[in-house]
């Protein structure tokens, strides 16, 4: 067994979900279990430099997690010949010029979603690539979520028969800031600094909608700016200039009708933050993050409309919760390890640039919709 060494330029891992999901529960858990296996026997281990603008925090995360290489000079890094990955975690108003950076200095490149703010430059991107020659994949994070990969079980196992609908309902109440510090980031809320929960979030629901139901055809959207003042990390009273819920109906390829509800200013009474409820002809099923729970139609209760008696059925627990088949690996730490094995062995990877476009793609369909109250056909992407 040999051990080969990928030198990653890590950027903007000194944010929450660069920090927590890509650097600390992905690659340091991958450095500690030894890499990542390959066919033949040999392991990859990840050697990262960390890149940051403010060298002390930079510096700290490092040395917190054992990573000898950090620096605030991406410049410099990036004319490192020995790492030739570069992955970028940082906002989304940069990114689009930073891949192009990094293309160009003939990295192959992974990296958060949205890929970039238009989806113009996203499909820039994706010819950028080609002429290049590298090989490039965007975060698809909540397909590996152990909620969803129970869902497809159901799915390709034909439990549903023909699947009808997809109810999501997404969010949580973040806080305004004032009588408690607020859970999500303040440029969140500002259209300048790349906010938005249509932006944030529709970006997810396409990839999901796409891998698990039907290709989306068509979507309309209704966006809202509930609450229109917050206060920040300083506590500075600032407006809220974007939407901080939206409400989206999406037609898939086969029929299915998807509706998703998004929503920073909702008080959750579920089974999760994320729950996707799906009705087919022989069963239903909801998944949320971690569990799954099916109801199938020799299963079915028989409810009968009476509002004037008490409801005699307790619909939850009509419901059977789906088993786990194994041990389910943190979602972004196993898309890491299938990419790692992509650049080494060429293993298949379909998350690429153009998957990042497509979220995009229907980002800006989502805005037109809630701009000209209309529907909006999603056409193929050709680059």
């Amino acid at each position: 067994m040999a051990k080969q060494r990928l030198g990653i330029i890590m950027n903007g891992v000194t944010g929450r979900m660069g920090m927590n999901q890509h650097l600390i529960r992905s690659i340091v858990a991958i450095r500690d279990q030894g890499g990542v296996a390959l066919k033949n026997g040999d392991r990859v281990m990840p050697d990262p430099i960390l890149v940051g603008r403010n060298a002390d925090r930079v510096a700290k995360l490092a040395k917190a997690h054992g990573i000898t290489r950090w620096t605030t000079d991406l410049d410099k890094a990036l004319k490192d010949k020995k790492d030739t990955l570069f992955f970028d975690a940082a906002t989304t108003q940069l990114r689009a010029g930073l891949l192009k950076k990094a293309m160009k200095a003939g990295k192959d490149i992974y990296c958060e979603k949205p890929v970039a703010d238009t989806l113009k430059d996203s499909l820039d991107l994706v010819r950028v690539a080609k002429k290049a020659g590298i090989k490039h994949g965007v975060v698809q994070d909540k397909l590996f979520l152990p909620g969803l990969l129970k869902l497809k079980m159901l799915i390709d196992s034909g439990f549903f028969g023909r699947i009808l609908s997809v109810r999501g309902d997404f969010g949580y109440w973040v806080f305004e800031g004032d009588w408690q510090p607020a859970q999500r980031p303040s440029w969140n809320y500002k259209k300048a600094e790349g906010g938005g929960i249509i932006l944030d979030m529709v970006c997810h629901w396409r990839y999901v909608l796409d891998n698990l139901f039907g290709d989306v055809e068509s979507v309309t959207c209704l966006g809202a700016t509930h609450i229109p003042k917050r206060w920040d990390e300083d506590g500075k009273l600032y407006t809220n200039d974007v939407d901080d819920a939206a409400y989206a109906t999406f037609q898939l390829k086969g029929g299915t009708i998807a509706h998703i509800n998004m929503s920073w200013c909702t008080r959750v009474r579920r089974d999760d933050l994320v729950t996707f409820h799906v009705d087919g002809t022989l069963g239903s099923a909801v998944a949320g993050l971690q569990k799954c729970w099916s109801q199938a139609r020799v299963n079915t209760p028989r409810p009968v409309w009476n509002p004037d008696v008490p409801q005699p059925i307790q619909f939850f627990d009509t419901w059977q919760e789906v088993p786990s088949l194994g041990v389910y690996d943190n979602g972004f730490k196993t898309e890491w390890e299938m990419f790692i094995r992509h650049l080494y062995e060429d293993a298949p990877f379909k998350w690429t640039l153009l998957e990042g476009a497509k979220g995009l793609q229907l980002v800006e369909a989502a805005h037109k919709s809630w701009k000209e109250r209309r529907w909006i056909d999603i056409p193929a992407l050709k680059v």
